[in-house]
């Protein structure tokens, strides 16, 4: 009997270790970079080999074919508003950036598929390219060991996106249209409280039975702004009740049942019903 527990044993551990995988670092280890350029946010994913002593430009990545710019999978870019890359508009989006090395430039694209393994190959769908734009090499004096994207030159309202390795750098000028988000926020903060933010302090005074005078304001001022909102209506008129106010919540549940009807919205019609027959008794 003991034979058999020890032989169980044994026949585990193996099966363990058999589906245990031993873990060793990436080659090309991957990199996220997050960039906010002005109010916009720019991200970068991408893998980063390493020279370790190899021609890069012209040897291991030829010269005038199309390169993955990085290593394992596309090298994808992020923006989370439309931004002009390279003086062409680019939609917000997720795009896979691709390159054309070569000796005095580089062709720099972002490609709309970004679900393709290294590069794209004889698969290359020109359709897909949403910018393509030429980037002048720089010669750096220092050795850049492991490939680099990053951001330089930040400004309010552009910046450059950098690609570096070896002894070559590129960088693609990157514009967002800072002024006219800034310009949205400063209206919009100095146009006052919206409905719905009136009607989120009202509901939240109703529900912890802080100042209901107050609560009554703000859900009024919400109604005002938004005469259609048959839900913020039904709060009115509860927190008329719970101020005593009968018949005004009566006519505001009335009010707010038609509007719900108009709508379509059968589960506001009942709420309102109940409401007004409650309302009616305690009169």
């Amino acid at each position: 009997m003991m034979k058999k527990i020890v032989l169980i044993a044994l026949l585990a551990g193996f099966f363990t270790t058999a589906k245990a995988q031993i873990k060793t670092p990436a080659p090309s280890p991957a990199s996220k970079v997050e960039q906010m350029v002005g109010l916009t946010k720019v991200m970068v994913d991408y893998s980063r080999p390493s020279a370790k002593g190899r021609t890069i430009f012209g040897g291991l990545v030829p010269y005038n074919e199309l390169w993955r710019t990085g290593a394992n999978g596309s090298t994808d870019v992020e923006f989370s508003d439309a931004v002009t890359f390279g003086g062409v508009e680019v939609p917000a989006g997720k795009y896979a950036l691709y390159t054309y090395p070569n000796v005095g430039s580089w062709k720099v694209m972002l490609y709309s598929d970004t679900e393709i393994w290294g590069g794209p190959g004889d698969d290359f769908d020109p359709s897909k390219v949403v910018a393509e734009v030429e980037a002048k090499t720089e010669q750096l004096t220092n050795h850049v060991e492991s490939f680099t994207i990053g951001f330089d030159e930040l400004r309010n309202s552009s910046a450059h996106l950098t690609i570096a390795w070896e002894n070559t750098m590129v960088s693609v000028p990157v514009t967002v249209n800072t002024r006219s988000a800034v310009q949205a926020s400063i209206d919009k903060v100095f146009a006052g409280p919206s409905a719905n933010d009136y009607h989120a302090a009202a509901s939240y005074y109703f529900e912890e039975e802080m100042n209901l005078e107050q609560a009554h304001e703000w859900s009024s001022k919400a109604v005002e702004l938004n005469p259609n909102a048959f839900w913020m209506m039904k709060v009115k008129s509860e927190i008329e009740a719970k101020l005593g106010k009968y018949d005004m919540a009566i006519a505001t549940a009335k009010q707010s049942k038609a509007l719900a009807q108009t709508a379509g919205n059968d589960q506001y019609v009942g709420y309102n019903d109940e409401n007004i027959a409650k309302w009616k008794k305690m009169k």
